[in-house]
C-alpha cells in the first residue's frame, strides 16, 4: 500500500494519487505513517505523496493534511523514532505548514498550547514546529472564530502567544520555549510578554539551568526589550546573592533554592562571559547596560541596579575597548556618590529617620573580590585596573606651597579618602586571591613609586608594605622590579626613599642578592653630588643597621619597640647570621663615618638614626658611641676645663664667600650623645655587668665626664663668652648677624640638652636642679633676644618659634614632676624649679609644642618619635597633669597675682588640652576609650571596666562646661575670649565622642542652647564657637530648620528692616545675637547650615525622583503614610521652614560684603531646589493625576513671603553698592586704589543677582506647566515679577531732568562771556549722551 503511494506521486498528474487516499481510512494512512517512521524506513518519500494527493484547496485534502500534521507531531514527540527520522518529518512539515488553510493552523497552534499548559511534552521536539505555525498564521488575512468573535491571524498569533505566556510552563521544556520564540516574528508588546515570561521562570530552574537559559534570552534580546532582559537578569542574581547571603548567616530555609557557595559563583561567572559575548555582537546592547546602570545612578537608586554581580559584569565588560572608559567613568561616579551619600547620612539625624542605611558600595566591590576566586578570570584584570584608577584619583594631591592636602597619616574621613583607601583594598585583596596578578601589581606599584615622585605616594608605599608583610617570599619572584626601583633611589625625594625602604626591609631578609644590590646603590649615593642623595644614602644604612641583628643583641623583647619585619618568619637570627650580620653592621658603620665630614643636613640624619639603631642592636653600642660619637664630639670640645666657653662654636660654621652656613649641628651632636648614654645605662649596662671589660665602660666614662664638664662650664659662661649679647648684630641680612643667630640657636640647643641630661641623671637633687635653672636662665635670656631681635626687624623669625631638643618622655616625666609629685623626698628639691614661673611655663609650651608637632606631622622628635604606643602613653600622662592643673588653679585665679608677660600657664594648660583632645581623636581613634580611662584621675578602681566612653566623655565635658559657666559669670571687665574660645573647641571635639542616640548629646544639646539663650557676650570668634557646637549638635538629634527660623528672626530684630521706616520687634529668641555679632558672624553661620539643609532637600528630590516611572508609583503615592509620601511631606515641611527664615532674613538690612553675597547664593539655590521639586510634581501627575495640598502651600508661601521681599533686596543691595561706589568716588582725587577696589568689590557682589532672577523666572516657568498639568492655578499665588531689563525710577528721572536744565543754564552763560576767547586744547569736549540698546 505504501510503496503504491509512492508510485502513484511519481505520476505527472495526482487525480489517481487522489483517488487512492480517499478510498484509505484515517487508521491505516497513519498506520502506514507509523510502520515507515519506526522502522527508519525513509518515511519523508511517503509523507511526500501523502502531502502531493492531499491539495489543501478540497476540503477532503486539507482535513487530511491535518490529520497527518497531528499524528506526525504525536510521532515526534514520542521520542519512539531515531533522531534522523524525527528531523526528516519535522523538516517536511515546516516546508508544508504555509500552505495550510488558517482554521488547519489555528487548531494546530491551539494543540501545542494545550500541550504546554498541560505539561505533556514528552521531549519538546515538536516545539520546533511552532513558530512556522505562528508565522504562518501571523500572515493570514482572513478572519478566524475567537471564541464567540472572529479575529484575523496576527490578531490570533498575539492572543495565542497571550495565553502561552500566561499558562505554566514544564521547567524542563523551558530553554526549548524560549529558544522557539527566537524564531517567531514577535511585536514589541508580545517580546516584552515573553521577555517577563521567561524571567519570572529563571528563579524557578535549577542553578545549572539558567546559564543556557540566559543564553537563549540574550539571544531573544536582539529582538528588542534588552533594558528589561539586563534589568532582570541583574534583578534576578542580586536576590539571589542577598537570599544565599542571608542563608550563610542565618538556618532559617528561605523559598529560593538552596546552592553550594562555589556553584552559584561558577553560574554567575558563566552567565558574566555570555553576557559579555553577546555585548561583543550587538553592541546595543552593551550601549542599554550602560544606560540602565548610569539611569540608576542618576537617580539616586542605584542600589536597585548596583549589585556585586552588576559591578562584575561591568568590570568584564571593561576588557571591550569602546567599554573601558565608560565602565570604569561609571565605577568611579558610583563609588564617590555612595560615600558622599553616607557621609550626608552620617551628618544628619533628619536623613537617617527617613532613607534606610543601603549597603555601602565598597562592601559589594570587595565581595566581587572575594568571589574571583572561583574561575573569574575575566573579572580579575578590571579590578587590578579599578583598584588602581581609584588610587590614582583620589589619592592625596599636591597644593601650591608643597603642602599636601590629604596626609596619610590621618585616617581616612573624607569620600575622596574612603575612595583611594578602598582601591588599597581591593588590589591588597585580589594580591592575595590571584597569584598570576600578583608580580603586575607589585610592578605597578614600583613604577608609581618611582615615577610619581614628585607627588604624594605615601598611599602606594602603604600599599606596597602591606603587600610584602603579606607574602615576602612570594615577591622574591619579583625581586627584579625591586632591584630596578632601587637603582631611581638617588634621584627621589628623601620621605620616598625612606618610605620604600622600609616596606622592602622584610624582603632584605630574605634575599641576599637583593640587599646585596641595595648596599651598592647606597654606596654609589654617598659619594653623590646631590645632597639629596646622600641622605637617602643615610636612610638607607640606618635602616640596614636597625634591621639585622648582631649576635648577642638584646631580643626584641627586651627593646622598646619591636622589630618592624617580626612579619617575617625565616631564621635570620641563627649564629651564622648574626656572626655574618655582624661584619656587614661594621662595614656599614666605616661607610657612615664619611658622612661625619659632610652637610650639616647629613650629620643631623645620622645623630638623629643612631638611638635606634643602638636600641634595636645593642652589639654595635661600643663602636657607634666610641668610635663615632665620642671623637665627633671631641673635635668641638674644648677640653681644658678652666677654658670658657667649653665647646667650639667657630668650628661647627662654615664661611663661603659672603655666606654663613651651619657645619655641624652640635645640639643635635650632644642630643643624640645623652640619648645614647641614658639607654646604655639603662638597658645595656646591667645585663652586660658580669661580662663587662674595662675597654667597654671606657667610652661610657668619657663621655659622661665630657657632658658634666660641659654643664659647668655652660653655668659659668656669660653671654659675652659666646660673643652674643644684647648689643649683637642678630640681622638676617649681614654675615655677622646669621652667624650669631647661628651661634644663639646652638646654645639654646646645648642648654636643653644638658637640661634633659641633668634631671635624667640627678635623681632629684636640689643641686642639680639649680644647675638646671642656671642652663635654663641662658637659654631663656637668648631666646628672649632672639624674639625682641625678631620682633623688630618683622622678619618671619618673629613668629617661628625655635624646636625644642627635649624629648617627649623627658617632657611628661618633667610636667608629672612639676605638677604631679607629692612625695616628700622630692619636695625640697622641685621646689627649686617650681619656684621660677618661665621654667613652669616654658615645660608645659614644650609639651604643646610637641603635641603641634604629632598634629601636624604624625610624629615627635626625639627617641620613639615614631612609635605611636609610646607616643599615646606619653599624651595620657601629659594630658593627665595639663587637666590637674588647669582645674585646680583656674585662669582667674592665676590672672589675679602678679601680672606676666605672655600666656598664663593654665591658658597653655587648656590649649594644650584643645591639641590633644582633637590629635588623639585623629590618630588614635581605636584608643580613646583607653586614653578617657586615664584622664579618669578621680576613680582609680580597675573595677570600672563596664563604663562607655559616652559616660567617660561626658565627665570631662561636665568639667569643662564649669569652668566656661564659671569665666561667663566672673565680673571681670576683661573677658578672657581666648579662654572661652579655647574651652568651647573643647567642647566640640569632646561632643564628638558621645553616642548620637544617648540622652548625654540631649542635654549638651539642651546646656548649649540655654548658653546661647542666656549670655549676650559681644565676642565675634566666641560666639561663632558657640554657634558652631549648637548646629554640630542640633543636627545629631533634629533638623535645625526651626533653629534656623528663630535666629534669622533675631537677626532681622537686631539689624533692622530694609525700610528704614518700619520698626521690627526684636523677639530675642537667643541673647547671642546682638547688633554686634548678628552681621557678619551669626548671619554667616545661619547660611552656611541653611546651605547643607538645602543640600540634604535637593538630595531628598533626588531620591524621589530615582522612584518616578515604577508601576508601583501611582498605588504609592495615592497611600498615605507610604515611604513616598514620608520623603515628599519631608521635604516640603523642610522647604517651608526655611523659606520662613529667607523670609525674615531677605528683609533684613544687612551690610555690604559676605552676608549679602552669601544669602543672594542660597537665594538662587531655593528657587533651583523649588523648581527641582516642581519638576518632580510634573513627573508624577502623569501617573497619578494631582499634587497634594501641603505642596500647594508651599507655592503660595513662596509667593506672597520670598519673591516680593527679594526683588526689593536686589534694589537693596544696588543702592548700597551704588553708594560705596560713589563714596570712592569722591575720594578719586586722594585714592584712586580705592575705586578701583570698590568697583571690584561691586562686580564681585552683584554677580549673583542675574542669577536668582533667572533661578525665580525658571521657578515660575514650570509653576504655569503644572498648573496646566495638574489643573490647579498655582499662578494665582505668583505676583507679576518686576522687569529687569528696562526699569523706570520716577525720583530719579526728575533728579537727571532738573540736573540737566541747570547745565543746560550754566553752558548758555560760559558760551556768552567765552564767546571772545580762544578754545582751550586741554578743555574737555561736551560729553554725548549714551543711547541705550
Amino acid at each position: 500500500m505504501d510503496q503504491k503511494i509512492i508510485s502513484l506521486a511519481t505520476e505527472k498528474t495526482s487525480e489517481k494519487l487522489q483517488e487512492f487516499l480517499q478510498c484509505l481510512k484515517d487508521d491505516e494512512l497513519t498506520g502506514l505513517l507509523q510502520k515507515h517512521a519506526v522502522k527508519g524506513k525513509s518515511p519523508g518519500t511517503l509523507l511526500k505523496g501523502i502531502f502531493k494527493g492531499s491539495p489543501c484547496s478540497e476540503e477532503a485534502g486539507a482535513l487530511r493534511r491535518l490529520k497527518v500534521y497531528k499524528y506526525c507531531i504525536l510521532l515526534v514527540e514520542s521520542g519512539d523514532l531515531h533522531r534522523e527520522v524525527a528531523s526528516e518529518i519535522t523538516g517536511l512539515l515546516m516546508l508544508e505548514t504555509h500552505s495550510l488553510p488558517g482554521s488547519s493552523l489555528v487548531e494546530l497552534a491551539n494543540g501545542f498550547v494545550d500541550v504546554v499548559r498541560d505539561g505533556s511534552l514528552v521531549n519538546g521536539k515538536s516545539l520546533e514546529l511552532l513558530p512556522i505555525i505562528l508565522t504562518a498564521l501571523a500572515t493570514k488575512k482572513e478572519n478566524l472564530a475567537y471564541g464567540k468573535g472572529e479575529l484575523n491571524g496576527e490578531e490570533y498569533k498575539k492572543q495565542l502567544i497571550n495565553t502561552l505566556c500566561s499558562s505554566r510552563w514544564d521547567q524542563q521544556f523551558v530553554i526549548q520555549l524560549t529558544s522557539m520564540f527566537r524564531d517567531v516574528p514577535l511585536s514589541i508588546e508580545e517580546l516584552e510578554f515573553v521577555v517577563e515570561k521567561v524571567l519570572r521562570m529563571l528563579s524557578k530552574l535549577d542553578l545549572q539551568e539558567i546559564p543556557p537559559l540566559v543564553y537563549q534570552l540574550l539571544l531573544l534580546s536582539s529582538k528588542g526589550s534588552r533594558t528589561k532582559v539586563l534589568e532582570g537578569i541583574i534583578a534576578f542574581f542580586s536576590q539571589l546573592d542577598k537570599s544565599h547571603k542571608e542563608e550563610q548567616s542565618g538556618d532559617e530555609l528561605l523559598d529560593l533554592v538552596t546552592v553550594p557557595s562555589g556553584e552559584l559563583r561558577h553560574v554567575e561567572g558563566t552567565i558574566i562571559l555570555h553576557i559579555v559575548f553577546a555585548i561583543k555582537l550587538d553592541r546595543e546592547l552593551g550601549r542599554e547596560l550602560m544606560k540602565l546602570l548610569k539611569t540608576g545612578q542618576q537617580q539616586g537608586d542605584a542600589n536597585k541596579t548596583i549589585c556585586p554581580f552588576s559591578i562584575a559584569l561591568l568590570l568584564s565588560v571593561a576588557r571591550i575597548q569602546r567599554f573601558e572608559e565608560q565602565v570604569f567613568d561609571l565605577l568611579k561616579t558610583s563609588i564617590l556618590k555612595s560615600f558622599r551619600d553616607l557621609q550626608l547620612l552620617h551628618g544628619s539625624k533628619f536623613l537617617q529617620s527617613l532613607v534606610p542605611q543601603k549597603c555601602c558600595i565598597s562592601t559589594m566591590i570587595l565581595e566581587v573580590v572575594k568571589n574571583s576566586v572561583h574561575s573569574w578570570d575575566h573579572v580579575t584584570q578590571g579590578l587590578v585596573e579599578l583598584g588602581f584608577i581609584l588610587m590614582d584619583s583620589y589619592g592625596p594631591k599636591k597644593i601650591i606651597g608643597g603642602k599636601v592636602t590629604e596626609a596619610s597619616f590621618a585616617p581616612s574621613k573624607t569620600p575622596s579618602q574612603q575612595a583611594c583607601r578602598l582601591g588599597a583594598n581591593i588590589l591588597l585583596e585580589t594580591f592575595k586571591i590571584h597569584e598570576m596578578i600578583r608580580k603586575e601589581i607589585v610592578e605597578q606599584v614600583l613604577n608609581r613609586v618611582v615615577s610619581k615622585a614628585s607627588s604624594p605616594i605615601s598611599h602606594f608605599l602603604d600599599l606596597l608594605s602591606s603587600i610584602i608583610i603579606y607574602a615576602p617570599l612570594v615577591l622574591q619572584s619579583c625581586s627584579s622590579k625591586v632591584t630596578e626601583a632601587f637603582d631611581y633611589l638617588s634621584f627621589l625625594p628623601l620621605h620616598t626613599v625612606q618610605g620604600l625602604l622600609k616596606a622592602v626591609q622584610p624582603l632584605l631578609k630574605v634575599s641576599m642578592s637583593m640587599r646585596d644590590s641595595l648596599i651598592l646603590v647606597l654606596r654609589k649615593a654617598m659619594f653623590a653630588n646631590q645632597l639629596n642623595a646622600r641622605k637617602s644614602a643615610v636612610a638607607g644604612f640606618l635602616l640596614l643597621l636597625k634591621n639585622f641583628k648582631v649576635l648577642g643583641s638584646l631580643s626584641s623583647s627586651q627593646c622598646s619597640q619591636s622589630i618592624g619585619a617580626t612579619q617575617v618568619h625565616v631564621d635570620v637570627h641563627s649564629r651564622y647570621n648574626a656572626v655574618a650580620n655582624e661584619a656587614f653592621c661594621l662595614e656599614i658603620l666605616d661607610s657612615l663615618r664619611r658622612c661625619l665630614g659632610q652637610q650639616a643636613d647629613v650629620r643631623l640624619m645620622l645623630y638623629e638614626g643612631f638611638y635606634d639603631v643602638l636600641r634595636r642592636n645593642s652589639q654595635l653600642a661600643n663602636t657607634v658611641m666610641h668610635t663615632l660619637l665620642t671623637q665627633q664630639l671631641k673635635q668641638y670640645y674644648e677640653p681644658k676645663h678652666d677654658l670658657l666657653p667649653p665647646l667650639k662654636l667657630e668650628a661647627c660654621i662654615l664661611a663661603q664667600r659672603d655666606q654663613i652656613f651651619l657645619q655641624e649641628p652640635l645640639a643635635h651632636l650632644l642630643c643624640c650623645i645623652q640619648h645614647c648614654l641614658a639607654w646604655y645605662r639603662n638597658k645595656a649596662m646591667p645585663l652586660q655587668e658580669e661580662e663587662e671589660e674595662e675597654e667597654e665602660e671606657g667610652f661610657q666614662q668619657d663621655l659622661e665626664d665630657m657632658m658634666e664638664s660641659i654643664t659647668n662650664r655652660m653655668i659659668k659662661s656669660e653671654l659675652e663668652d659666646f660673643e652674643l649679647d644684647k648689643s649683637a648684630d642678630f640681622s638676617q641680612a649681614t654675615s655677622v648677624g646669621i652667624k650669631n643667630n647661628i651661634y644663639a640657636l646652638l646654645v639654646m640647643g646645648v642648654c636643653e640638652v644638658l637640661i634633659e641630661y641633668n634631671f635624667n641623671i640627678g635623681n632629684f637633687s636640689k643641686n642639680k636642679f639649680e644647675e638646671i635653672l642656671s642652663l635654663f636662665k641662658c637659654y631663656s635670656r637668648l631666646s628672649d633676644i632672639l624674639k625682641e631681635k625678631a620682633g623688630k626687624g618683622k622678619s618671619t623669625m618673629a613668629n617661628k618659634t625655635v624646636r625644642s631638643f627635649l624629648s617627649m618622655k623627658f617632657v611628661s616625666t618633667l610636667l608629672v614632676a612639676l605638677f604631679r609629685d607629692s612625695s616628700q623626698s622630692h619636695e625640697e628639691s622641685l621646689s627649686v624649679l617650681r619656684s621660677n614661673n618661665e621654667f613652669m611655663r616654658y615645660a608645659v609650651s614644650v609639651a604643646l609644642q610637641k603635641v603641634q608637632q604629632l598634629e601636624e606631622t604624625g610624629q615627635v622628635d626625639g627617641p620613639d618619635g615614631q612609635n605611636m604606643d609610646r607616643i599615646f602613653q606619653n599624651l595620657c600622662e601629659i594630658t593627665r597633669v595639663l587637666l590637674w592643673r588647669y582645674t585646680s588653679i583656674p585662669t582667674a585665679v592665676e590672672e589675679s597675682g602678679k601680672k606676666e608677660k605672655g600666656k598664663t600657664i593654665s591658658l597653655l594648660c587648656l590649649e594644650g588640652l584643645q591639641k590633644i583632645f582633637h590629635t588623639v581623636q585623629q590618630f588614635f581613634p581605636s584608643k580613646i576609650h583607653q586614653f578617657l580611662q586615664a584622664l579618669d584621675i578621680t576613680n582609680e578602681d580597675e573595677g570600672e571596666e563596664d563604663i562607655n566612653i559616652t559616660q567617660r566623655a561626658t565627665f570631662q565635658i561636665r568639667q569643662f562646661q564649669r569652668s566656661l559657666v564659671n569665666l561667663l559669670s566672673s565680673q571681670d571687665d576683661d573677658f578672657n575670649s581666648k579662654e572661652a574660645l579655647l574651652l568651647v573647641t573643647i567642647l566640640s571635639s569632646l561632643s564628638k565622642l558621645l553616642d548620637p542616640s544617648s540622652p548625654q548629646l540631649i542635654q549638651m544639646l539642651s546646656w548649649t542652647i540655654k548658653m546661647c539663650k542666656e549670655n549676650s557676650l559681644e565676642d565675634a570668634s566666641f560666639c561663632k564657637g558657640l554657634m558652631s557646637l549648637l548646629f554640630s549638635l542640633h543636627v545629631l538629634c533634629k533638623s535645625p530648620v526651626s533653629l534656623l527660623r528663630d535666629l534669622s528672626q533675631d537677626i532681622h530684630g537686631q539689624l533692622g528692616d530694609l525700610d528704614q521706616d518700619i520698626e521690627v520687634e526684636k523677639p530675642n529668641h537667643f541673647a547671642m545675637v546682638n547688633l554686634r555679632t548678628a552681621a557678619p558672624t551669626v548671619c554667616l553661620q545661619v547660611l552656611s547650615q541653611a546651605e547643607k539643609v538645602l543640600e540634604e532637600v535637593d538630595w531628598l528630590i533626588t531620591k524621589l525622583k530615582g522612584h518616578v516611572g515604577r508601576e508601583s508609583l501611582a498605588e504609592e503615592a495615592s497611600q498615605e503614610g507610604s515611604p513616598q509620601q514620608a520623603l515628599e511631606k519631608a521635604a516640603i515641611l523642610q522647604l517651608g521652614t526655611l523659606l520662613t527664615a529667607f523670609h525674615e532674613l531677605v528683609q533684613t538690612a544687612l551690610p555690604s560684603g559676605s552676608c549679602v553675597d552669601g544669602l543672594l547664593r542660597n537665594l538662587s539655590r531655593v528657587y533651583t531646589i523649588l523648581t527641582a521639586l516642581v519638576k518632580y510634581y510634573l513627573q508624577v501627575c502623569r501617573s497619578s493625576g494631582g499634587i497634594p495640598n501641603r505642596m500647594e502651600k508651599l507655592v503660595k508661601l513662596s509667593g506672597s513671603h520670598l519673591t516680593p521681599q527679594c526683588y526689593a533686596f536686589i534694589s537693596y543691595v544696588q543702592n548700597i553698592q551704588n553708594e560705596s561706589l560713589s563714596f570712592a568716588g569722591e575720594k578719586k582725587k586722594e585714592k584712586i586704589a580705592a575705586v578701583s577696589t570698590a568697583m571690584a568689590r561691586v562686580l564681585r557682589e552683584t554677580k549673583p543677582i542675574p542669577n536668582l532672577i533667572f533661578a525665580i523666572e525658571q521657578y515660575e516657568k514650570f509653576l504655569i506647566h503644572l498648573s496646566k498639568k495638574s489643573k490647579v492655578n498655582l499662578m494665582q499665588y505668583m505676583k507679576l515679577s518686576t522687569s529687569r531689563d528696562f526699569r523706570i525710577n520716577g525720583d530719579i528721572l526728575d533728579t537727571a531732568l532738573q540736573e540737566q536744565e541747570i547745565d543746560a543754564e550754566n553752558e548758555g552763560v560760559a558760551d556768552q562771556t567765552a564767546a571772545s576767547e580762544p578754545r582751550k586744547d586741554s578743555q574737555e569736549p561736551a560729553k554725548k549722551k549714551r543711547k541705550k540698546k
